[in-house]
């Protein structure tokens, strides 16, 4: 099949690894500052030799014709370039954010269901295996009644991160420490919570680095089922990425996951535990990635292919997308009016 990638930036080598682990044919890599091409995916240069690089990405499709196309490029051009990608026939992955307001990813929903393409959202913390063994006991019942959930999102950015690229930082283009750094465990907590939250009150920050957007969020959600969650994401946290933890609790049993990217297990709980589960689980996801990517994008572009080859929506499509951002939209407007935001009934 052949792909192409949009964007050459910090997360692009794990989406060109993935390609390649996946047996997909590299069609022509995009960026508009083509440097980045040997700044980030140097490690593949004898691949790469013959594969042509483009700055605009419109050409590219028109010249390429792709059948797959992967954007990383900066959050705020997501939705348009899905767009195109969609009008030209591609089935399409996006990193995270899908998009920047719920409209936009509506739009890409409609585009997607109208082109018949499969359109995914890079949300590839989902296929942690530690995460995976989470859902299935959600899925399984065995917490009973869930009764509340956290997410710590304790990671640190220096200045140098944010004078990368002038887009880093930027309400209109990146997000802060919720949108950027924490919708991949703002998603999986929802996920595991059943995506229907009720209401969210939050509070936001910039407390260390001078950008536009927050480098420090903290919100409570209620959702319709009666549990509270909490949410904490940072980007200030000295003097290196601590944590992204996740945990779920509810009457009969209690899981954390931890890590730099919730995929270690550090407490496994179960009323109905067969006798040496909980050591047998920690003992298997004792050891994460050690990355704050995590070990899930070759996982997403595999669900990605069958999804295609069987005509099926992907595991994480553009919907699970639109609802992590949406919580975030959602906290940003409760911390700009000081007011609780409530989501539609059918969010």
């Amino acid at each position: 099949m052949r792909y192409c990638l949009i964007g050459c930036g910090r997360v692009s080598p794990e989406h060109l690894r993935a390609a390649q682990g996946n047996g997909l044919e590299l069609a022509a890599l995009c960026d508009v500052d083509l440097r980045q091409v040997k700044v980030n995916l140097g490690f593949a240069a004898s691949a790469l030799a013959a594969v042509p690089l483009y700055e605009d990405y419109r050409e590219m499709l028109r010249a390429q014709k792709p059948a797959l196309v992967a954007i990383a490029s900066p959050s705020g051009l997501h939705a348009q370039m899905a767009l195109d990608c969609i009008e030209a026939g591609a089935h399409v992955i996006i990193e995270k954010p899908v998009a920047m307001t719920v409209a936009d990813a509506e739009k890409i929903e409609a585009a997607a269901r109208r082109k018949r393409v499969v359109v995914s959202n890079n949300l590839q913390n989902r296929f942690n295996p530690a995460v995976q063994a989470l859902r299935l006991a959600v899925e399984q019942g065995r917490f009973g009644r869930i009764l509340n959930a956290a997410l710590h999102l304790r990671w640190h950015r220096g200045g140098d991160y944010y004078r990368q690229a002038a887009w880093r930082g930027t309400v209109a283009h990146d997000g802060g420490a919720m949108m950027n750094q924490g919708v991949h465990g703002i998603d999986l907590l929802n996920w595991m919570l059943g995506s229907r939250p009720a209401e969210i009150t939050a509070f936001t920050g910039r407390l260390l680095h001078n950008i536009e957007a927050e480098d420090i969020g903290m919100a409570l959600l209620r959702y319709r089922h009666g549990a509270l969650a909490s949410l904490e994401c940072m980007t200030v946290m000295y003097p290196a990425a601590q944590e992204e933890t996740l945990q779920i609790n509810g009457t009969k049993g209690s899981v954390r996951l931890g890590g730099k990217c919730a995929d270690v297990a550090e407490l496994w709980r179960f009323e109905d535990a067969a006798p040496g589960e909980e050591e047998a689980v920690l003992a298997q996801f004792s050891s994460g990635s050690g990355s704050v990517y995590g070990h899930g994008h070759s996982l997403l572009y595999a669900d990605v292919l069958a999804a295609i080859a069987q005509g099926r929506a992907p595991l994480v499509g553009v919907r699970q997308g639109k609802r992590a951002a949406g919580i975030v939209l959602a906290a940003y407007e409760s911390a700009k009016t000081g007011k609780p935001v409530a989501f539609p009934a059918d969010f």
